[in-house]
This record gives structure tokens, sequence and C-alpha cells, in this order.
């Protein structure tokens, strides 16, 4: 990790297989230490923990953003374009339906950005996008 600092997120799922599946086999994401009730991933230098639960993930809402409602709570991570598309291609190969369709969002504006959202096997909502321009991420 270098010295910098790291997020640390613990989700809850209700399949610790179909998690393994999911994060190890369609998102890639190195498998850490695990027990008969979590798992630890890498994902991109991030702990991510998936925690097995009795009860299932209920989303808790939504929020409109350039036209599409925005599942509420998500997470995800800034990738670059290509990581991005690539991802994409292995999602859709694996046949991750799409809540919002990979698109550009914001065109020719501040934050102009590569989006998309899913969610896992237990129904975690994630976002992956990649932003033209770094820089612009905190752009107003």
């Amino acid at each position: 990790m270098g010295g910098r600092p790291a997020v640390h997120l613990a989700i809850p799922v209700d399949d610790l297989e179909a998690a393994r599946s999911f994060y190890g086999g369609v998102l890639g994401l190195a498998e850490g230490r695990s027990s008969d009730h979590w798992i630890d991933w890498n994902l991109h230098g991030h702990q991510l923990v998936t925690h097995v639960v009795a009860r299932p993930v209920t989303p808790v809402g939504d929020n409109e953003v350039d036209g599409h409602d925005v599942p509420i709570p998500h997470y995800g991570l800034l990738l670059t374009t290509d990581e991005f598309h690539a991802l994409a291609e292995r999602l859709r190969a694996a046949g991750t339906t799409f809540l919002i369709e990979p698109y550009l969002r914001f065109p020719g504006r501040p934050g102009e950005q590569w989006t998309m959202f899913f969610r896992d096997p237990a129904g975690n909502a994630l976002e992956f996008k990649a932003f033209r321009d770094e820089s612009q991420v905190f752009a107003k």
C-alpha cells in the first residue's frame, strides 16, 4: 500500500461461494484471508470484506444523476478508461445485468466520466467509473 491510506469496506453477502465466484472470478480480485463466514478481497489495494449475514441486502433507495436512477448505497472504483472497458466486457461475458449500462456521463463538461452500475449476487450495488481527465474527479 506504499504508505498511502487504504479503504476498508465490509459488505453483507448471503452466499460465500457466490461471492467468491463473482469477486474472484468475474471481477478478478485476489482473495486474501478467509473463514467459513467471510473473505478478504484485494480491491486494487483496498480491503473489501464479504461477510455472510442472515438477512438479505435491501436497497435503501436511489438518486437521479444525469437522467439515471443511481442506487443508494453503492461503492466501486475509479479505473483507467482501458480498465473500465475491459471490466465492462468481462461483466458482459459473465452475463451480468447492468442497472445502468456503461455510458459516458457529463460529456464535454467538468467531471466527464465513463460509468456503469450493477449488483453482485447478494444485491450490493457497485459503480465503476473512469474519468477522461483524472484531475476532474472533484471538479465543480
